[in-house]
């Protein structure tokens, strides 16, 4: 099997930076997720226990961020250099389009939506909370991606995601030795050796 650049991109990656074409950005319709079109039809008192469990994940965060660190850790001490780190992930406070002074709030619908009339509302879920919490779980995801990457250079079908963890040379190819005990393109695959043949 020929590797090729493209070979490598994660469906993430394509949906996270979609391709631009004459100023116009492409998606994939096939991986499009059908939400907004039920959110009207769905009944109120599944909204209403719905809502508050999208932050229960907030108690997790400390392990999830225990669980990178240790990661990233590991990584340093067995000699890896250039490893992102979370603030690699985080979105540049520059870039977002609102601040607690031009923040826009939804209109009145219902007793229980008040707080969705707060600027601080929005503000905390789409400054800090969603935006942090992708990025910790984007970085969680590249670490553990490199981790496999070094330590397990073989083939699964999920495989060809993990170029955005590609490292130069995974364990196995440390020394002749091992690398010839790998499958023929487990040896040349480019995710974890810089040196493949194209």
């Amino acid at each position: 099997m020929k590797f090729k650049k493209q070979d490598f991109v994660s469906p993430a990656q394509k949906i996270l930076r979609p391709a631009k074409r004459n100023n116009k950005i492409y998606i994939d319709e096939a991986a499009r997720v059908s939400i907004g079109d039920n959110y009207r039809n769905v009944p109120f008192y599944r909204i209403f226990f719905g809502v508050p469990v999208v932050y229960l994940p907030l108690f997790l965060f400390p392990i999830v961020m225990l669980s990178s660190w240790l990661t990233w850790l590991h990584l340093k001490m067995i000699g890896a250099q250039n490893v992102f780190t979370y603030k690699d992930f985080l979105p540049d406070r520059k870039s977002f389009r609102y601040t607690f002074k031009t923040q826009i709030i939804m209109e009145k619908r219902h007793f229980f939506s008040t707080w969705s009339r707060s600027v601080i509302f929005w503000m905390f879920n789409c400054t800090g909370y969603c935006p942090y919490s992708v990025a910790l779980f984007q970085w969680h995801t590249y670490l553990v991606k490199v981790v496999e990457n070094f330590w397990c250079p073989f083939y699964h079908d999920k495989k060809m995601s993990y170029g955005e963890g590609a490292i130069d040379k995974s364990y196995w190819h440390q020394n002749e030795v091992d690398k010839n005990k790998l499958h023929p393109e487990d040896q040349n695959n480019p995710i974890w050796n810089k040196n493949f043949r194209k």
